[in-house]
């Protein structure tokens, strides 16, 4: 029998399928007596200060690991001290006599079902965030030891209904071959995991624990985001064969993971490295970051303002970002600055609901409107700019228009930290290319910026007119659209003749099909996140800028993403 669902991190598996369904007792409706009320409200305030500590300890060792995951944790901490929530269990307790374990789950419950009638992915996918601070509060109401999947004692292929942060947290990518859920898209938790920790997964496998048993075998191919169930021992033979080639290619990637990036005739490609946040408290993975990455091709920067009940003042970002430049040295640091709106919601200010979101007040549209906010964060910037090679990108431009209000802004912020004696840095000035309109226009862009960064998945929404968030629209949401690649080609061009750096940093660079047709057009400069590093800097050096230009030339002769998806599999 075959599976389907949406494959994620290339690679092949086969094992013995372990239902991993972790449910937590769900309480009984009960109220207690008012001689009982205080011994509830201090159990509650107990079991929040013991999931900090848990959540502290968790996010830590995560730091070591990948410090975007350590985010993951962070924002559990912040749901756990909730102001709301905070107000709500308490008076549920002292007003109404619910008991301390039924006031959780009836407070959380509320928010868990408003998330999950959403229609936006992200915030159906922060339901799971949710769910996973109730789980671990109601543990711990109970006594009871969350394990996650740290107690495989046998490689494994994980079937699971859906994987939370926590399940995955002391996770022994050594122990799992594979994950299979039901639910999950290519944002969700899991995706993330499987991507950083280079497993194998299928997600959105319908009726999934309806169908596997314990124990049984099962085939996994992420290629086709396909599952063979008991497989003949044909099928067995040939993935035990693709399984131990994908595990010897990863360990041959991983070699290339320190070097500097040449293709095989000898042309320097520039890496740099996505973050959305970055912890220097562990010196192994500030290290590991400035080693592998010739600089961060994308700092997001509204990771500091997600997950909040407070703005970020000034000199809180200023410290976040004097460390992240300090950290690179001399190596740029694209610092974009505050992408808020559609997929991104702040907690912390009343954003006004919009029909469509992704087309609306978001990125530098928002910035424009929220002028404070943004000049503290324009100030904080150029302050660090004094400690390292500060770039600055703006979101979501999409006019020259749009170029010459920021160019005006940072005059003003310029001349109010001069005037007030405070030492500013030097600083580039780019834009991100993601919006067709300033696409087509690179090459009058190019005249008023210092450099740009194409950002693939939103240049590709756009383009194609299809949500990527939204899986009923999947098949229109096409990266190798033959649109796609002329457009790229025409801004490459733009920016490559006027001398000026021109990089990607979008989903579409850590495609190791796609990179050899990005060199051919032009493009010398990729950033990702630091899981992919390693193989496309090997894919790259086995390949000469020649062969690439040729790919490039091929592709842009053929008339549909079928065909050039199939041509770059194929070479």
């Amino acid at each position: 029998m075959t599976l389907t669902g949406k494959g994620t991190a290339i690679g092949a598996a086969i094992g013995k399928i372990h239902i991993f369904n972790e449910k937590y007792r769900i309480p009984e409706e009960t109220l207690i007596s008012e001689e009982e009320v205080q011994s509830h409200l201090d159990k509650y305030s107990l079991i929040k200060k013991e999931a900090l500590s848990e959540l502290e300890q968790i996010k830590n060792s995560m730091v070591r690991i990948d410090p975007d995951k350590a985010a993951i944790f962070e924002a559990h901490q912040e749901i756990v001290e909730d102001l709301i929530i905070n107000e709500d269990i308490p008076v549920k307790i002292k007003d109404e006599h619910w008991a301390g374990d039924w006031a959780i789950y009836q407070v959380y419950e509320a928010i868990i079902l408003v998330l999950r009638q959403t229609d936006d992915p992200l915030l159906y996918e922060r339901a799971v965030d949710f769910d996973d601070v109730r789980a671990l509060l109601l543990g711990l109401w109970y006594g009871k030891k969350n394990e996650g999947l740290s107690s495989l004692k046998e490689p494994v292929i994980i079937a699971a209904y859906e994987l939370k942060p926590r399940d995955t947290a002391s996770l022994d990518k050594n122990k799992v071959l594979a994950i299979l859920t039901e639910t999950g898209g290519l944002t969700s938790h899991t995706a993330i995991i499987s991507k950083s920790y280079g497993i194998p997964a299928v997600l959105g496998i319908e009726g999934l624990l309806s169908i596997v048993k314990q124990g049984q075998l099962a085939a996994v191919n992420t290629g086709d985001g396909t599952v063979i169930l008991s497989p003949s021992d044909y099928i067995r033979n040939e993935f035990i064969k693709k399984t131990n080639d994908f595990r010897l290619d990863m360990e041959a990637s991983e070699s290339f993971r320190y070097k500097e990036c040449f293709t095989s005739c000898g042309q320097r490609i520039d890496i740099g490295v996505n973050i959305a946040q970055m912890e220097f408290s562990d010196s192994q993975t500030e290290g590991d970051l400035v080693k592998t990455a010739d600089g961060v091709g994308l700092f997001r920067t509204e990771f500091l303002f997600l997950g909040r009940n407070s703005l970020p003042q000034e000199e809180e970002q200023f410290d976040v970002y004097r460390k992240v430049l300090e950290s690179f040295n001399k190596k740029p640091v694209i610092l974009r600055t505050l992408d808020i709106g559609a997929d991104k919601q702040l907690p912390c200010m009343e954003i006004k609901r919009e029909e469509n979101p992704f087309l609306g007040n978001r990125g530098i549209r928002f910035c424009f409107k929220t002028l404070e906010i943004f000049k503290t964060q324009l100030r904080a910037a150029l302050r660090a700019g004094v400690y390292g090679n500060l770039w600055l990108m703006f979101p979501m431009i999409g006019s020259i228009d749009d170029i010459h209000k920021v160019k005006e802004l940072i005059k003003d912020v310029k001349f109010d930290l001069e005037n007030e004696g405070i030492p500013i840095g030097e600083v580039k000035i780019g834009i991100m290319i993601e919006v067709p309109s300033i696409a087509l226009i690179a090459n009058l862009a190019v005249k008023e910026v210092d450099f740009a960064s194409i950002g693939s998945n939103d240049l590709c929404q756009y383009l194609c007119a299809a949500d990527r968030m939204n899986a009923d629209v999947d098949s229109y949401y096409q990266s190798y659209h033959p649109a796609m690649w002329k457009l790229l080609k025409e801004v490459v061009m733009a920016f490559n003749n006027a001398g000026k750096p021109i990089s990607i940093c979008g989903e579409l660079a850590s495609d190791i099909y796609a990179v050899p047709a990005l060199l051919g057009l032009g493009l010398r400069k990729l950033s990702m996140g630091a899981a992919v590093i390693a193989p496309v800097k090997r894919k790259i050096a086995s390949i000469t800028i020649e062969k690439a230009k040729q790919t490039a030339d091929k592709i842009l002769s053929l008339n549909s993403a079928e065909d050039i998806e199939e041509y770059l599999k194929s070479i």
